[in-house]
Formats: C-alpha cells, structure tokens, sequence
C-alpha cells in the first residue's frame, strides 16, 4: 500500500507564498516522476509542475517563474514552492507520483488534495 499525502495548503492574499509538501509513504522501492496538479471549481484537472526521477523539470507556462518543484528523494518528498500567487491560483491542488513497488510493476499514485486560496 502507497500514500501520497499533502500538506502546505491555505488561505493567502495575492503576492505572497505557500510551500506544498508531498509525502509518499508504504511499499516503495523508488519514487520516479513527481507532479503537482491543480483543479479549480468547474474546470478540469491541469498539470502544473513535474520533476523526473533525475530532477528534469517541467512547469506549466502560467507558473514559470513564479513556482518551483523540487524533490528530497531520501525522504521521499516533493515540494512545490508558490511565490507571487495571484487569485487565478486558487485551486485544489494535488501530488501525483509513479512509484516502483516491486520489480518491473510502476504504479501512478495521486494525494487527496490540498485548498490553495488566493484572496484580498
């Protein structure tokens, strides 16, 4: 058994910041990619930052520069660092995960979410 659990989530006013943590915990060999998602009310789940296994990046375009992922692999952990939110941010947000859980089987795993609130 795998969970991914997040915390970091909260209510914050437009310019300031939020750390997002991910914890994956269980029957884990390794972790590989690492990803944060988002989902705002009424619209669909978006990629918003991924890490590989070897630290290559990827970041949504409406977060460059303004978010950045990274991952402490010893601790199975990856965080998501949110400076300059603005109210489009507000959202749910979610870890996602591709674990290796035995030899040759890699399985996808997602967290329960976080509320990110952005608001004046």
């Amino acid at each position: 058994q795998v969970q991914l659990v997040e915390s970091g989530g909260g209510s914050v006013q437009p310019g300031e910041s939020l750390r997002l943590s991910c914890a994956a915990s269980g029957s884990i060999v390794s972790v590989r990619a690492m990803g944060w998602y988002r989902q705002a009310p009424g619209k669909e789940r978006e990629l918003v930052a991924r890490i590989g296994s070897g630290g290559s990046i990827n970041y949504a375009d409406f977060v460059k520069g303004r978010f950045a992922i990274s991952r402490d692999n010893a601790k199975n952990t990856g965080y998501l660092q949110m400076n300059s939110l603005k109210p489009e941010d507000t959202a749910v947000y979610y870890c996602n995960a591709d674990i290796l859980i035995r030899y040759n089987t890699i399985d996808a795993y997602w967290g329960q979410g976080t509320q990110v609130t952005v608001s004046s």
